[in-house]
């Protein structure tokens, strides 16, 4: 059944099937593993919040396979942000660099002692430069930005080696 679909369509669902995967073990450490998200691990969510709902307009644009290789390539571009987004978290948590300053426990300065009480006592910071998890000596970050960079990598050679054939297609 899905080889009869256009390769447009095709190549959506698989934007699609990939960032649900990807966000359902995200949710899942979360919720049931009780891992709760830093700042960074959030950011990285929407791009395949967005690689996941144009993956399925493609999926859903299947007489138009113009639009369906527009809201593929959209999927592929968030693919790779998202990417991008892990591998600058697996920089922060090698310590290459810094996170923002919402997840990295830095305390600003100049505050009073009821302001510096307030903060700490309202804030419930999660660690962008701690790894929750590792598999393999690979965090979670590190996971995201090797298998969404994958999956894009993957997409955009089958839109270029496609491409030719599609030509056709696309131009009606």
């Amino acid at each position: 059944m899905i080889d009869r679909l256009p390769a447009p369509s095709r190549l959506g669902l698989l934007a699609f099937l990939g960032s649900a995967a990807l966000l359902a073990g995200a949710y899942y450490f979360q919720y049931v593993g009780g891992m709760r998200p830093c700042e960074l691990c959030l950011w990285q969510r929407y791009p395949h919040m967005v690689a996941g709902a144009f993956g399925l307009l493609a999926l859903v644009s299947l007489g138009v396979p113009r639009l369906a290789m527009v809201f593929t390539l959209i999927s592929i571009m968030a693919l790779f942000i998202t990417s991008g987004l892990g591998a600058f978290h697996l920089g922060v948590e090698e310590h290459l660099w810094q996170g923002p300053r919402t997840c990295t426990g830095v305390i600003p300065s100049g505050l009073s002692p009821e302001q510096l009480k307030k903060l700490l006592l309202n804030t419930q910071m999660v660690r962008c430069d701690v790894p929750a998890w590792q598999m393999w000596n690979i965090s979670m970050a590190g996971w995201n930005a090797i298998l969404s960079g994958g999956l894009a990598i993957f997409l955009s050679a089958r839109v270029v080696a496609h491409m030719k054939s599609w030509k056709s297609t696309l131009v009606t």
